[in-house]
Parts: C-alpha cells; sequence; structure tokens
C-alpha cells in the first residue's frame, strides 16, 4: 500500500507542470462566463467489475482528488468527510450514487456537485468513463478516456481531470441551482400570500458556531427581513410582550467549520424550526442544511445560516398566511 502511494505521488509530481489550470484550459470568454466563487466538489472512487478493477478505482479516484484540487474553480470536499459520513458501504460505492440520490448525498457532505465514474476494459482498451452530476439539479455530464494499458493511468487520468475541471467551469449554471435575486423572491413570496391575512409574528432562532453563542443570529435576521419585505409586521420581544394575537417562529441554528483549502474556508449550517399561530396551533416544522464558503470562517457560517434561512422561509411563509 505504502509503495502504491509513493508511486502515485511520483506520477503527480511528473504530471503538474503539463496539467493545465482551468484557466488555461478555457478560453478567454469561458472562463468570463466561468462560475465566480470555487463550487464544492466530491470525488468518489471509480466503480469497477470486479475486485482489481475495484482497487485500480480507488487509484483513479486519488488521482483524480489530488489533480483537481489544483483547479481554482474547484474546492474539494476531502475524502476522510466523505467517507466519515457516509462510509463507502452505505454510499453503495461512487458508481452506484444515481441521479436521484446525489442531492442527498451532497447535503450530508457538502458538495455541489459528485464526480464518480467507472474503470473496465473492452477490446483490448481500458475506459474510465466519469459522470460529473449536479447535487442540487440533479443534471449529469458525462467524460472518458481511454488508454491501452489499465497499468499506466496517470496520462488518462490526467485528461479525465482536465476534461472534468472544463465540464464543472462550463456548464457551473446547470451543475447549480440558480440563485434567485432578493428582490425576485420577495415578489414571489408577496404573489403566494396576495389576498390573505399576515399576522403578526415573533421570530426567535438563537444560534451558535464552534459552540460559542453568536450576538446576531443570521438566520434569524435573515428570516425577520423577509417576513418584513413580504408585508408581515415583525415584532421583537419587547413589542411581543403583552399581545396574544401573533404568531411565532422559535428555533435553534449552528454552523460549524467543514474544511480548509488554502486561504478558502467552508462551514456548514443547519436551521431547525417550530412555527405556531397565535392559538398555540402548530403551522409547521422544518429544518434546513447549507454550506458556504468564504476567506473568513465566521463569514462562511454566516453565508451558510442565511442560504438554510432563505430555503426555510420559501415553504413557511404560504403557511403562515390565512
Amino acid at each position: 500500500m505504502k509503495s502504491t502511494r509513493l508511486s502515485l505521488l511520483a506520477a503527480l509530481a511528473l504530471l503538474a507542470p503539463a496539467f493545465p489550470t482551468l484557466a488555461q484550459a478555457l478560453s478567454p470568454a469561458e472562463t468570463a462566463a466561468a462560475s465566480p466563487s470555487p463550487l464544492p466538489v466530491a470525488v468518489f472512487d471509480f466503480q469497477g467489475s470486479d475486485r482489481a478493477m475495484e482497487k485500480k478505482g480507488g487509484e483513479i479516484g486519488v488521482l483524480l482528488n489530488a489533480l483537481l484540487s489544483s483547479q481554482p474553480g474547484v474546492f474539494l470536499v476531502e475524502r476522510q468527510e466523505v467517507e466519515k459520513a457516509l462510509g463507502e458501504q452505505e454510499l453503495g460505492l461512487s458508481g452506484a450514487v444515481a441521479p436521484d440520490t446525489a442531492a442527498k448525498v451532497g447535503a450530508l457532505v457538502g458538495a455541489k456537485v459528485l464526480v464518480t465514474g467507472r474503470v473496465f476494459e473492452s477490446g483490448g482498451k481500458g475506459y474510465l468513463v466519469a459522470k460529473v452530476m449536479g447535487t442540487e439539479t440533479g443534471r449529469v455530464f458525462g467524460e472518458m478516456a481511454t488508454t491501452p494499458d489499465l497499468e499506466k493511468i496517470d496520462a488518462p487520468v490526467a485528461q479525465l481531470a482536465e476534461k472534468i475541471a472544463a465540464t464543472v467551469a462550463k456548464q457551473s449554471a446547470a451543475l447549480v441551482a440558480k440563485v434567485e435575486p432578493p428582490e425576485a423572491r420577495i415578489e414571489r413570496l408577496k404573489k403566494a400570500v396576495s389576498g390573505k391575512t399576515l399576522p403578526p409574528v415573533l421570530v426567535r432562532i438563537p444560534e451558535q458556531h464552534l459552540a460559542r453563542p453568536v450576538i446576531d443570529p443570521a438566520a434569524q435576521t435573515e428570516l425577520m427581513k423577509t417576513l418584513a419585505e413580504v408585508g408581515f409586521t415583525v415584532l421583537t420581544a419587547e413589542e411581543a410582550a403583552g399581545r396574544s394575537d401573533y404568531a411565532t417562529i422559535a428555533g435553534e441554528a449552528f454552523s460549524e467549520l467543514g474544511l480548509r483549502r488554502g486561504n478558502l474556508v467552508s462551514c456548514r449550517a443547519r436551521v431547525e424550526i417550530v412555527m405556531k399561530d397565535a392559538s398555540g396551533k402548530l403551522l409547521a416544522a422544518d429544518r434546513q442544511m447549507d454550506v458556504a464558503v468564504d476567506i473568513a470562517e465566521h463569514v462562511a457560517g454566516k453565508k451558510a445560516l442565511e442560504a438554510a434561512a432563505l430555503k426555510l422561509a420559501d415553504r413557511l411563509v404560504p403557511r403562515l398566511a390565512r
């Protein structure tokens, strides 16, 4: 095992100068159109038809991780994190991940894009077939590399990694769900509650980051801001005192460090809420997870909490109006 890893590292050292960065692989127009922020990507071991091919698939996964880690448009989720969250047997190995389950896998490991694949022989040639899947959209793109000898996989894996990096950049709009402008979101929610009575609302969602309380809870702030812009009367705790005609949204939220890569850091967040009307009747119990990347850990945590709160708002606002 040790000798195998050393040989893989040696191959990477030889390939590094020849492997282009994402900016070099794309034309100026394509570079301008590429996603401005790196996409969290998880690479799984390739699936093989037998034990020997499964071992080869593991080597391909290691090489792809190393080669893609140098790409500015890719933020790799650590393989240890993936294995810790899922376990390879629970995942069913990379080639068994279908588009309809990709979203669930991505939510667990914080990845926007999954790279899976198969390695096999046919007609005296070796084939490396990769699937690049968007966890939010379910879109799948395929890439392939061939080799006359599967014992020498460094060159075809480098070729495949280059194709995958270019696909992630060129197809980012299809792989990742479109970010709805704040104005469009508010207008959509206003239409959803048009003609209905909007009760006063009290929002209380304390949060923590790394077991430390946060002074200005991001999820609570984002929900309050959205509700106010839609047309609800949002109450403070002082304003709610002595009143009994308001609905409540209460819960808790937390964010934590995901991983670091260079100057970038990712954080994961989870928001849990219970929503009741003025009589105490349960209107909704919901939760949402999200992930965000930034150069500052706490800012990344706040961004992840805000994203989770906005997704919750889409589901809560229609239930809150009468």
